[in-house]
């Protein structure tokens, strides 16, 4: 269960209890933006991309899409999603919950895009296809042990 599991590693920080668990799917931007009743932008989802020697997680703002040159210029290769299954093998989190919350495999790196900095408050998963927590950036980038910011998403500031 990768939601018990991330509500174990949130109880480090005290914060187990602000899990939100809905009746209704948040396994996309626009479900999760309906269950926890926010505008889809403020939905954070997690993006992952293979690298050579494992992923990278982007999370970025619901409204944002990958900018496949940003992406490029900024982590030196082409952007490739990796499938469901390896997904589920280095992050621990199967497709519609994935997060960066728990994930213990040295192979993968966290980073957040800029598009999620101009709101107060966002909606991670949390490891479910049901689930979301309301985290500052700050808060988002403490508990997804991110490396750091990049700028490598496009549509949001339209």
């Amino acid at each position: 269960m990768s939601i018990e599991k991330v509500r174990s590693y949130f109880q480090q920080f005290g914060r187990e209890q602000d899990i939100l668990e809905f009746q209704v799917s948040s396994a996309t931007v626009e479900l999760a933006a309906k269950a926890v009743g926010v505008e889809p932008a403020r939905i954070a989802k997690t993006l992952s991309f293979a690298r050579e020697d494992g992923c990278i997680l982007i999370v970025a703002a619901g409204d944002a899409r990958i900018d496949n040159r940003k992406f490029k210029d900024t982590f030196g290769m082409k952007a490739k999603m990796l499938t469901p299954e390896q997904v589920l093998e280095l992050t621990g989190h199967a497709v519609g919950g994935v997060c960066p919350f728990g994930v213990e495999d040295p192979r993968v790196e966290t980073v957040l895009d800029i598009s999620l900095k101009r709101f107060d408050t966002v909606y991670p998963a949390c490891g479910s296809s049901n689930s979301a927590i309301q985290l500052t950036c700050q808060e988002l980038f403490q508990y997804a042990k991110a490396s750091r910011w990049v700028d490598v998403c496009k549509d949001w500031n339209i």
